[in-house]
């Protein structure tokens, strides 16, 4: 179910329908298969490109079409609904590690990265976050130490979405001293000497998405693979941030959409003392509650997105937002769960995997935390 009238037009309707018969014929009949196996097929890259939906976002000239955000917003929400927000994140990974490529690029360095991605052929991965870092992005610690037209690069990435498989990373790296002000961007081809897959992660929830620690053992990485300035690259890193915690926030959305819809499917025909669960005043109220959590967070999600796709400043409106979509998500699943009762408990059931899933989402793109404290020195 979608309210936001206002901002879906014609095209998202069409790309809507596209994206859901995409993910009823590729993805669904699978699903459980690639949760149990901790990956889906490599192949899915392409076949989604075929669709067009890894072009969302992107010029036209880089193997993308015309779009808006809410054309991001449908692709979100219908990829989200195929019930593995592992393979979601996973399929999706590019939509954090292309646009600052796409914001701080070359000529040059967008025709040679961007559209092998888009096209299915290449995975992209974000690499940030390091062992011991966590939100603490200003203190990334891998070092790129300049000699002559490379760098030098040495250190670790962890919890690393598409780590196993990417084949570039566009990675966050300590190019001077200490401070946010020496972090610089580069985009490491995972084939350089140097470069391994140290494991890969086994986790609480999105089984399907594979993530990986990297490590980097002296690897060298032209110049040219610079996204900016040296030392621009902590800006870089705030600005993709933003686009990170609304696809979070919607992710959230419709993961608690989707156990709230379970919910009521279950509480229709499971009979308890001879009559069904919504026969039961306590149960019928808690529907209701869950219902009206995700409609005000949806909206209010919608509308910062369309604030987001106006180009307006909401660093302090996304973080509210996903700070309240996780807390809705997390509080809906746990609703959902005990709705189903020791059949929520069991893997053969929905919302069994949404409850798992949606954990990560107030810790990943800047935990709950973080967030918070963005928003406090805004608004004191």
């Amino acid at each position: 179910m979608n309210s936001g009238l206002d901002y879906f037009g014609e095209s998202h309707h069409i790309l809507r329908q596209t994206v859901a018969k995409f993910v009823e014929r590729e993805i669904k009949p699978h699903v459980d298969e690639w949760e149990e196996a901790g990956e889906f097929p490599r192949d899915l890259y392409r076949k989604a490109a075929e669709v067009g939906l890894l072009g969302v976002a992107y010029p036209e000239e880089w193997s993308g079409f015309p779009s808006d955000i809410f054309h991001e917003v449908v692709v979100n929400e219908e990829l989200t609904r195929c019930g593995s927000g592992g393979l979601a994140a996973g399929l999706m990974s590019h939509a954090i590690a292309l646009p600052p490529i796409l914001a701080m690029g070359t000529q040059e360095q967008k025709e040679r990265f961007i559209p092998p991605v888009l096209r299915g052929e290449k995975i992209a991965a974000l690499g940030i976050t390091e062992p011991g870092g966590g939100s603490d992005v200003g203190n990334v610690k891998t070092r790129a130490v300049r000699d002559g037209d490379h760098y030098v690069v040495s250190g670790s990435k962890t919890m690393i979405t598409s780590g196993t498989r990417a084949d570039l990373v566009t990675m966050a790296v300590r190019t001077g001293g200490k401070g946010h002000r020496e972090i610089s961007l580069l985009v490491v081809e995972t084939d350089s000497p140097g470069f391994s897959v140290s494991k890969k992660l086994k986790k609480m929830g999105w089984w399907a998405s594979d993530t990986a620690e990297l490590a980097l053992d002296e690897v060298r990485v032209p110049v040219a693979n610079r996204l900016g300035e040296e030392g621009a690259g902590f800006y870089g890193i705030m600005h993709n941030f933003r686009k990170e915690r609304l696809y979070l926030s919607l992710m959230a959305n419709i993961t608690a959409q989707m156990a709230l819809e379970e919910s009521v499917k279950y509480a229709r025909v499971r009979e308890a003392f001879g009559k069904p669960l919504t026969g039961f005043q306590v149960t019928r109220h808690k529907l209701v509650d869950m219902a009206t959590l995700v409609e005000i967070s949806r909206e209010f999600t919608y509308r910062v997105a369309a604030k987001i796709g106006a180009g307006m400043n909401a660093v302090k409106e996304i973080s509210m937002a996903k700070i309240f979509s996780a807390e809705v998500c997390d509080r809906v699943c746990h609703h959902a769960v005990q709705i189903h009762g020791g059949y929520g408990f069991m893997r053969e059931y929905l919302v069994e995997r949404l409850y798992r899933d949606s954990r990560i989402l107030s810790i990943g793109g800047g935990t709950t935390e973080i967030m918070k404290e963005v928003i406090s020195k805004i608004i004191l």
